[in-house]
Formats: structure tokens, sequence, C-alpha cells
């Protein structure tokens, strides 16, 4: 049992696990990078870079045997890849399909830019950003990470 995806490409179905689908282009390893999957890992993946959505336009996505993704992971994955979705496979079958979502408060996630932000102290505080309309502001020293920064830096 094989699906082709586009451009003639095969990716094997998994039994268990989580594919991660219409990640922004050129973003799959910078999810593999988030989940902490590294070389050495007995972890089994996929990684599709740069393939046609049947939404239009290119995507990544990502598949990972016998891993169902926390929250929280799913919070971050949503900072480099908002519009990707979320599919939680069992016994070969899609079980759970949802949105990622971008949050509207992001804590503990996201390194402030800002050096002299209390945040890259040594003081005991948490980063807190806040959505904001050209990306994530931070609530300590308004700081802005826009949208067209690469957020994946300061995760």
């Amino acid at each position: 049992m094989v699906r082709t995806i586009s451009d003639g490409i095969v990716i094997s179905p998994i039994k268990n696990g989580t594919v991660i689908d219409h990640i922004t282009p050129g973003e799959g390893l910078t999810v593999i990078r988030i989940l902490g999957i590294e070389d050495g890992t007995n972890v089994t993946f996929t990684v599709a870079s740069n393939v046609v959505s049947s939404r239009g336009g290119r995507k990544d996505m990502v598949k990972i045997e016998n891993r169902e993704l926390l929250k929280d992971e799913v919070d971050k994955i949503a900072l480099v890849a908002p519009y990707a979705s979320i599919s939680i496979i069992r016994d070969f079958k899609v079980s759970v399909k949802k949105p990622v979502g971008v949050p509207k408060e992001i804590v503990g996630v996201i390194k402030c830019p800002n050096p002299n932000c209390i945040t890259n102290t040594k003081e005991p505080v948490k980063s807190k950003f806040v959505a904001h309309p050209r990306g994530f502001r931070c609530q300590y020293c308004d700081s802005i990470i826009s949208r067209e920064m690469d957020i994946g830096d300061y995760i």
C-alpha cells in the first residue's frame, strides 16, 4: 500500500503515528528540529519537501512513526507552519485530523530577539509573546518577531 503525493513521489503509509501536512515550503526540516528528531535517534520519519499541493502551490510534509504530538509541540509547529494540518494515524487510518492553529499567547517557546529583554537575563522569567498583526510581540519589551523573519531561529 503506497500513496503517490505529487510529481510521481511515492510515500509509504504508516501504521501508527503522526502526519504533518501542508507545511510551509522549506520548513519541513525546521519541524523535525522543533520536535527534537536528530540523526542517531531511532525515530522513523519521512520528510517530503517542496512537493505540489492539492490546494495549489507547494508544501512540505512530515510523517513520524509511532509518535503522537503533544499540544506544545503542535503550538511550536504552528509558528513556522500556520496552515499545516495534523493527522493522527492508528492502524493505517486517520483517527484525528485538525489544523494546527496559531496560539494567541506563547509562553516559554520563543526567545526574544532583544538582548536587553528581561527574558534574556539571568532573571527566572519565561518569554511571553502574544499574537500581533505583524507577527508576535514580546509582553516584556514590546519587540516584534515579524512574519518576514525566520521565526524558527527563535524557537
